[in-house]
């Protein structure tokens, strides 16, 4: 590997960011649906830009790595977004002052400061909303990336989950759609790709986990990073246990009791692979691939000791008692009066919010995370020699809306890192523009989730998911021929948003919340509603194939889901017609 000569840094680090929601813009309000994506955008996506537009504003470029999922950067710029988030802060800052004036009637002096604080909190949103974005908030992340603050990363498509999808024209899909989405939004083509969940799948004989479903005599797939290589993405994130064996302790199994419920059924069978002393966490490798005419990908691995700082509720720095509690709100109005108090206690042992009590906790974390940081890259140069890095990718939705604080620690953390002459402050594309892997490595299967593998996507509670997504996707390719050799426009249209709600049935997020029990009976309904609208607009398609007239009832249905489903307007029949270099050999 080569060493940036230009900088008398001992090393770099890369904050990414990764910023996905399912599609939620036109299904259901409250507790589950566009609420989730306006909760996100207020507490998240805008914090976020305005922490990156304040450091820019004092000279420091925060050269953060962030990824935009498809599917989310859809909804963000949906024409009705703007109006609806609107209308969504206004209800905010309407409940903050009932709050407020129940709070003074009750003699509540500090509940009624609180209120007032969510009232100010919210108008100063909906400002920076309007007038300093005008509404578009993809457009404010474009502008951070022309300017050379940022860098996008795309992912999935609808956040497929690519390692169980059950044919490589499904892959291709997600891969394709995501790269011409990018394009579309941010006018040039994308360098890094978030593989959903770092899930990530090799080259090899693959059959369906599930009896009855899907393949069942295994055949060759081709490897993800060769789907990443053939559509020009560059490299791609996995959890540091691919990379480096051993113990993979995931991300999520400590924030939701349903995970912690399945892996006691995972724990037993679970076998850490063999630690590879040859390699490091501080270094991008080139994965090994298929696709001998093509770039090799380059892929990082997620920091773990940086990772649990901010992961963590119980060890890291969003469980500090200080900090604003996430899980209890006071309704009807939704506000959140409460702190953490302790990470053992339960909902009703919850102590009042003091906001001066947190904000003074803000600077210590971010120096110590500042000093991790400091000493994991010294550290490393002075054992290797080497300019290595240290990449630490979270959830976007952490920072904020799952932590209160966060964006502010955020602020002070890249401050604090974009100081320090001993540590070059990069996004991933720019290590990589002067520090080109040279080691190759071959990657087993796994992903973030605890245990290194697909268990939280794929277990009991999620198998009949599977089953209608292997069902789904195994003869769509061959009615997706026959409609792009037809001159039947009604029959391609059919075929198209078919492909629409192939592409949202197969978003992760409907297993992994039935798995996390957050909001299992809207997954469910989600995954069935989109699995039924996929099926009558095959039959539709069928039937028109073969010279029936639609019924006025199917041409009302159509246009009911056209209504609903309007996501990715370039989607492209021709992904699913066949697959681009199939795997051979």
């Amino acid at each position: 590997m080569s060493q940036d000569t230009s900088t008398k840094a001992r090393g770099a680090f890369s904050f990414v960011l990764h910023g996905h929601l399912p599609y939620v813009l036109t299904h259901g309000t409250w507790p589950h649906g566009s609420d989730m994506l306006f909760e996100c955008a207020a507490e998240s996506y805008l914090p976020l830009l305005r922490t990156f537009d304040q450091l820019v504003g004092e000279g420091i470029s925060p050269k953060t790595t962030l990824g935009i999922t498809p599917v989310l950067a859809e909804q963000l710029s949906d024409p009705g977004f703007k109006q609806q988030f609107a209308d969504y802060l206004d209800m905010r800052i309407r409940a903050a002052a009932e709050d407020r004036d129940q709070f003074t009637k009750d003699k509540d002096a500090a509940g009624a400061d609180l209120a007032e604080m969510w009232d100010d909190h919210f108008r100063q949103t909906r400002r920076a909303f309007l007038d300093d974005y005008s509404g578009d908030l993809i457009a404010a992340f474009r502008r951070l990336q022309d300017d050379g603050h940022i860098e996008v990363m795309t992912s999935a498509a609808t956040h497929g989950y690519l390692p169980l999808l059950g044919t490589d024209e499904s892959v291709q899909a997600q891969v394709k759609q995501a790269v011409s989405s990018y394009r579309r939004h941010f006018g040039r083509q994308p360098r890094g790709f978030w593989l959903p969940e770092c899930a990530y799948r090799p080259r090899y004989a693959w059959a369906s986990p599930l009896a009855g479903a899907g393949p069942q005599e295994p055949r060759l797939r081709k490897g993800v990073e060769e789907f990443l290589a053939e559509n020009g993405l560059q490299y791609f994130i996995v959890d540091t246990a691919t990379i480096l064996g051993g113990a993979a302790t995931g991300v999520y199994v400590e924030r939701f009791e349903g995970l912690q419920r399945l892996w006691e059924q995972f724990r037993a069978s679970y076998k850490p692979g063999a630690v590879a002393a040859d390699k490091t966490a501080y270094e991008p490798y080139l994965v090994h691939s298929a696709v001998e005419d093509r770039p090799p990908v380059a892929v990082f691995g997620r920091d773990e000791r940086t990772g649990v700082q901010v992961w963590s509720g119980q060890h890291g720095y969003p469980g500090d008692g200080w900090y604003l509690d996430f899980h209890k709100k006071r309704f009807p109005g939704g506000h959140r009066y409460w702190r953490v108090t302790s990470s053992e206690s339960d909902l009703a042992a919850k102590e009042r919010y003091d906001p001066q009590r947190a904000a003074e906790r803000v600077p210590e974390n971010a120096d110590h995370f500042c000093s991790l940081v400091h000493d994991m890259v010294t550290r490393h140069h002075a054992e290797s020699g080497k300019y290595g890095i240290v990449c630490a990718p979270y959830d976007a939705e952490l920072l904020g809306h799952w932590w209160f604080e966060g964006p502010e620690w955020l602020y002070r953390t890249l401050r604090g890192i974009g100081m320090d002459p001993a540590v070059d402050l990069v996004t991933c594309s720019e290590y990589l523009e002067t520090n080109t892997p040279e080691a190759a490595v071959a990657l087993p299967e796994g992903s973030w989730g605890q245990g290194g593998f697909h268990w939280i996507w794929l277990n009991d509670w999620t198998t009949w998911i599977w089953e209608r997504i292997y069902g789904a996707e195994m003869d769509f390719p061959s009615l997706v021929r026959e409609a792009l050799e037809s001159r039947d426009q009604k029959l391609h249209e059919i075929v198209t948003q078919a492909a629409r709600e192939l592409l949202l049935l197969e978003a992760s997020d409907w297993p992994f919340l039935i798995s996390t029990w957050s909001a299992r009976d809207y997954a469910e309904q989600r995954a069935a509603l989109h699995y039924e609208a996929f099926t009558r607009l095959v039959d539709m398609a069928r039937k028109r194939a073969v010279g029936d007239v639609s019924s006025k009832e199917d041409e009302e249905f159509l246009e009911r889901c056209k209504e609903q489903d309007v996501l990715f307007p370039d989607l492209d029949l021709a992904w699913w017609s066949s697959v681009e270099r199939p795997a051979s050999g």
